[in-house]
């Protein structure tokens, strides 16, 4: 193996060591549906990824713009995944802020204990018809 490709690694696999998934086929799923962009673009999932790269990856209502700092190509301890990478402060601000708002969401709505009723399912159906 020569020096450049010791320096390099599959996308589906750095995601995977890096657990952002948990397998390499649900990342290389997540990168063909267009989940994750590397230095902007879309790729697939053969893609080399070197350190340094910039990657942004949505999960869920999640997204992560990280820095590629290190290279594996196997899973490890949780500590070990996370040194592999280094998420901006713009993306962890991002993270919290989203966070917080549906937190507030979530607050202003009154869950009910049990289902409504008929005359209750009536005055609801009158609400949203107008």
């Amino acid at each position: 193996m020569s020096d450049s490709a010791a320096e390099r690694v599959r996308l589906d696999k750095w995601l995977w060591a890096a657990r952002f998934f948990k397998t390499r086929a649900s990342a290389a799923e997540a990168i063909q549906g267009g989940k994750v962009h590397l230095n902007g673009a879309r790729v697939k999932p053969a893609r080399m990824l070197q350190a340094g790269d910039s990657l942004e990856i949505h999960k869920g209502t999640e997204c992560f713009v990280v820095v590629a700092e290190a290279l594996a190509e196997r899973r490890g301890s949780a500590t070990v995944a996370r040194t592999l990478y280094r998420e901006t402060d713009e993306s962890i601000l991002a993270r919290d802020l989203r966070r917080e708002q549906e937190r507030l969401q979530a607050a202003g709505l009154s869950q009910s204990a049990h289902r409504p009723d008929k005359k209750q399912r009536r005055q609801l159906r009158r609400l949203k018809e107008g």
